[in-house]
């Protein structure tokens, strides 16, 4: 059991990715805070860590108000005495279409869930994590936070941030023993992808299209997200921090403590702009920054 006895809190725990992450984990051995606005979901979530032998708690909270957050890390404590594992995959799609059309109210909420939840849920787990120098921190980036994403602009932009802030927190806590990283999960059967469905040609031809590819897709690719999230949050991954892995298309498999280290000595799994500076030819004059 990769986390055994460890405390992990899930935001979004309700159902899809977060759900399964929150089995996943209990069945490495780890007790679990399962968080939603939907308290009815994460009850059931809460029964089927129950089911496998592990403590589990539910809460109902909105990620994206302070005084939730500060609500939930206050019974978290009084029920388990500390916190090892911080998974925030709380979040929304928000208004689909171009821009101009998308709703101001709708693109702002979209932002306030998908980066200052994850933001709020740091900010106040991140003091406990100090105090014992030692943490795991595991963001759900998603579609547009490496490249253009037309029509999700407030997905696109809430998730490229939250790449950002993981990297920027890791550099922040790297000396307290806290490894922050984030997830790109691919396409996966979820609420998200029946909305995207459900919005037609707002969404887009490319958009439709594939999310009705994977909606009639037989395959289960949930299992591929919570074995790295597994990975991210065991001392297999020990070391590495402040970079952006994909379920799908990185081989982070086949890491090991070498292989780590050249990671964090290069800009591997990070944001960076494409440029001279760092992909200019080693006997081109590369102007200083």
């Amino acid at each position: 059991m990769k986390l055994k006895d460890r405390v992990a809190i899930i935001t979004g725990a309700g159902r899809g990715i977060g759900r399964a992450i929150a089995l996943a984990y209990a069945h490495e051995g780890a007790d679990i805070v399962a968080v939603s606005r939907t308290i009815s979901e994460v009850e059931e979530t809460a029964s089927l860590v129950r089911a496998l032998g592990r403590y589990a708690l539910a809460l109902k909270v909105n990620v994206s108000r302070t005084e939730d957050v500060k609500s939930m890390v206050e019974k978290v404590l009084q029920g388990f005495s500390k916190i090892d594992i911080l998974v925030n995959d709380a979040g929304i799609i928000g208004p689909i279409g171009p821009l101009i059309e998308n709703d101001i109210r709708l693109w702002t909420e979209t932002i306030n869930v998908n980066l200052i939840g994850t933001f709020i849920c740091c900010r106040t787990v991140l003091p406990y994590m100090v105090k014992r120098r030692t943490g795991k921190i595991i963001n759900l980036s998603g579609g547009g936070a490496t490249s253009s994403r037309p029509r999700f602009s407030a997905y696109a932009t809430s998730k490229a941030a939250v790449v950002r802030l993981t990297e920027t927190l890791a550099d922040e806590v790297r000396d307290y023993d806290i490894q922050v990283n984030a997830i790109a999960p691919g396409t996966i059967k979820t609420k998200m992808l029946e909305q995207i469905v459900a919005a037609q040609r707002a969404a887009g031809d490319k958009e439709l299209t594939n999310a009705r590819e994977i909606t009639e897709d037989k395959g289960d690719y949930l299992e591929r997200v919570t074995n790295l999230a597994i990975f991210l949050a065991c001392e297999d991954s020990k070391g590495l921090t402040g970079r952006l892995i994909s379920a799908v298309w990185d081989d982070w498999r086949g890491l090991n403590e070498e292989k780590i280290r050249v990671i964090m000595n290069k800009g591997f799994y990070t944001l960076r702009r494409i440029d001279g500076y760092f992909f200019a030819p080693k006997n081109r004059d590369i102007p200083k920054r």
